[in-house]
C-alpha cells in the first residue's frame, strides 16, 4: 500500500469528524437561536430534534475518529446531512437572490460532505481504524 492509501482515509475521517463535532458544539452553544431557526422552518418539536441531531453528530464524529463501526457512523451522518440540508437549506423556496445563493452554498457544501461520507460507507475506514484492527468485521 502506498503512503496515500494508508494516510488519506485517516485524514479524511478526521476532517469529517472535526466538521460534525465542531457543528455539534456550535448548535449546542447557540441552542435558542438554532431552535428558533428550526421553528421558522416549521419542524416539529425543535428542542427534541436538535438534541437528537447533536447526539447523532457526536456519536458519528467519534465513530469516524476511531474508525469504530465507521461505515454505520458514516451512513448515519450521511442520512442526517441530506435530511437536514433538505429541511433547513431549502434554497429553492427562497425568493431573495442573495439569501437563496447563501443557502445554496450551504446546501451544496453539505452534499459534498455527504459524498465524502458515502466513500467511507463504500470503502470502509481504512488501515488506521479499529474496524481494520478487529479483522475487518465491521469495516
Amino acid at each position: 500500500m502506498s503512503f496515500s492509501e494508508v494516510i488519506s482515509p485517516l485524514v479524511g475521517r478526521l476532517v469529517l469528524a472535526w466538521f460534525f463535532l465542531a457543528s455539534s458544539f456550535t448548535y449546542g452553544s447557540q441552542w435558542h437561536a438554532t431552535i428558533t431557526l428550526m421553528a421558522l422552518k416549521d419542524l416539529p418539536m425543535p428542542p427534541l430534534l436538535l438534541f437528537g441531531a447533536i447526539l447523532l453528530m457526536i456519536i458519528g464524529g467519534i465513530s469516524l475518529i476511531f474508525g469504530f463501526y465507521a461505515r454505520a457512523g458514516a451512513l448515519m451522518l450521511f442520512a442526517f446531512t441530506v435530511s437536514a440540508s433538505v429541511l433547513m437549506h431549502d434554497y429553492w423556496k427562497i425568493a431573495d437572490a442573495t439569501a437563496r445563493a447563501a443557502d445554496y452554498d450551504i446546501f451544496i457544501r453539505n452534499m459534498a460532505i455527504a459524498g465524502g461520507l458515502l466513500l467511507i460507507v463504500g470503502m470502509g475506514a481504512g488501515p488506521f481504524s479499529i474496524d481494520n484492527r478487529m479483522g475487518g468485521g465491521r469495516d
